[in-house]
């Protein structure tokens, strides 16, 4: 697909949407009060009935699946997935370990289609339009998982999917040189991931803000991305919750609070306006790229 770079499309999304009330209420808020356009929802999460709920009266906010395969609960109950989940249903966070598994097992491939085309279904089941599919810790960079969400998805239709393309300065800027290098090493896979999606017409993000500052993303930050906000299609996402507290052990150090503070930010929405950029979900920016291919060919 043509990706138009001259303009700019801006979408800002909140993941972990259903983990916690408090990240519900956070989302709504800042969609109501802030800039908060599209949330990426937790469908076998403790509190997906509520980020529903709320879902359904947010017209504006576009909502995509957070599939969880890694750091979280499973859909299915642990007896139709033993080797993704232990006795309690919780699928641990060791993804090096599990994608090379993943590779060589035949048998925790057949428990990944289950589980995934369990989490596709109750996201579909609650009637919300699937703005977007990403994943968890972006665990589908890996490809055999990506080639079973692309195949999976298109029965439930799946049409954008994020890809986790970082700036190099974004990641120095927050971590150092050796985040610079890190985010210099997945270009190779990012672009890959890119003519995979382009391949088969799923609609991606051309960059993305968030992984080097991940729970940090504070007023200064956003104000920064968005003035050096680059052509083409940008997703900023966060984690914005009304409490303070950790949510989970491996957010032990995040600043939800004041990740919603700045979705509320008076001086972002100032920039965002002042930055002339098309705003929304993956969806809508597809609608745009659409609409300027269209226009571009009646000249």
């Amino acid at each position: 697909m043509d990706r138009y770079k001259r303009s700019k499309f801006l979408i800002i999304t909140a993941d972990d949407f259903g983990l916690h009330e408090s990240v519900n209420e956070a989302v709504e808020a800042a969609t109501r009060e802030g800039v908060l356009t599209a949330a990426s929802l937790m469908i076998g999460a403790p509190a997906a009935a509520d980020a529903i709920r709320r879902a359904r009266a947010l017209p504006r906010l576009r909502v995509g699946l957070h599939l969880v395969l890694a750091d979280g609960i499973a859909m299915l109950p642990h007896t139709s997935i033993p080797m993704l989940t232990d006795e309690r249903g919780y699928m641990d966070s060791r993804m090096l370990s599990k994608g090379v598994r993943f590779i060589a097992s035949r048998r925790i491939r057949r428990e990944l289609e289950v589980e995934i085309r369990a989490q596709f279904a109750a996201f579909a089941a609650s009637g919300l339009a699937l703005d977007h599919v990403n994943v968890h810790k972006h665990f589908h960079m890996h490809p055999t998982l990506l080639s079973m969400i692309l195949r999976i998805g298109r029965e439930y239709g799946l049409s954008a999917v994020r890809v986790p393309a970082e700036p190099s300065w974004f990641a120095a800027r927050q971590s150092g040189w050796s985040a610079r290098i890190g985010a210099a090493a997945w270009k190779p896979m990012t672009a890959l991931m890119k003519r995979r999606l382009d391949a088969r017409d799923i609609f991606h993000n051309d960059t993305i803000f968030g992984i080097a500052a991940s729970g940090a993303m504070d007023e200064r930050t956003l104000l920064e991305i968005v003035a050096r906000l680059p052509p083409g299609v940008t997703e900023i996402y966060l984690h914005p919750a009304v409490q303070r507290q950790a949510l989970t052990a491996t957010m032990s150090h995040y600043r939800h609070a004041d990740e919603l503070a700045a979705l509320q930010s008076a001086r972002l929405l100032a920039a965002i306006s002042a930055a002339h950029v098309g705003r929304g979900g993956f969806s809508d920016a597809r609608q745009a790229a659409e609409a300027t291919r269209g226009r571009r060919s009646n000249y």
